[in-house]
């Protein structure tokens, strides 16, 4: 009997309980994800212009893309002129602190960003830039 209940106590010792471990690595896995900060793009590559002046923005969360033929891009969707300041109120309803930054291509129209700039002061965003490449 003392033998049996002497091998019954070396199994008990040998099994590791992994339960605890598991729930570190989960809690680690979602502080990591829900602090993680993603790269936003807008959806096309801008041949930007120079400026002598341009400062890094750090923190651009709404970016509005202009391309050369006129197109508009957010969030990797083509958009309508019309529809500009829709989807501003809405990723401005996502972010309230979002600042919006147009890349406008240097072959773009000025007309075109005028219109993408008051779209986006009628949503309610006043922090607007313009992206430039710096020199």
């Amino acid at each position: 009997m003392k033998q049996h209940f002497q091998n019954l106590m070396d199994e008990e010792e040998a099994a590791i309980d992994m339960t605890p471990m598991l729930d570190v690595v989960f809690i680690m896995l979602i502080f990591f994800i829900v602090t993680a900060s993603f790269v936003k793009e807008a959806g096309i590559d801008v041949n930007r212009p120079d400026a002598a002046t341009a400062v890094k923005k750090d923190r651009a969360n709404i970016l509005i893309a202009i391309s050369d033929k006129g197109e508009i891009w957010i969030n990797k969707r083509r958009v309508d002129v019309r529809a500009v300041q829709a989807n501003v109120e809405r990723l401005k309803a996502e972010n309230p602190q979002g600042s919006v930054v147009i890349q406008a291509d240097r072959k773009s129209t000025t007309e075109t960003l005028i219109k993408v700039m008051d779209a986006s002061r009628a949503a309610g965003a006043f922090d607007i830039s313009i992206a430039a490449q710096e020199q």
